[in-house]
């Protein structure tokens, strides 16, 4: 599935409008990094990217077998370390109210990683640009 979104960003420090589609959100830094903290600042929009989508794939699952699960909790925390190259993900999953099986439990832990942001960000990542 190809995804097209345009970012612009104009004179006002960092607000920038972002269109997919029909679409369109407001991403931006908090004040202390010299913006005015309107939007989500592009490291909360990947993380939620990976919230959102497991969230989704597991209401999908979880509806199609018809289990009683009417709350999908995803919080997930991102670490950046730049000296290293790395990021971290913690992804937590929780059902609300729901008591939910361990094999239950354990089924939706698979089904969550098979998210299909959780499989780009897995998976090499390439980045071509042209100016």
């Amino acid at each position: 599935m190809g995804v097209k979104v345009k970012a612009t960003l104009g004179t006002e420090k960092y607000y920038t409008e972002v269109i997919a589609g029909e679409n369109t959100l407001i991403t931006d830094e908090p004040v202390d990094k010299g913006g005015g903290n309107k939007g989500f600042n592009p490291f909360e929009i990947l993380a939620t990217s990976l919230a959102s989508c497991t969230a989704a794939t597991l209401r999908v699952y979880i509806d199609r077998k018809g289990w009683d699960i009417p709350t999908i909790n995803v919080e997930v925390d991102l670490e950046n370390f730049p000296q290293t190259r790395t990021a971290q993900f913690c992804r937590i999953i929780d059902f609300g109210a729901t008591e939910v099986s361990e094999e239950i439990k354990d089924r939706l832990f698979k089904i969550a990683d098979a998210c299909p942001v959780h499989k780009i960000l897995t998976n090499n990542i390439e980045i071509l640009t042209k100016i």
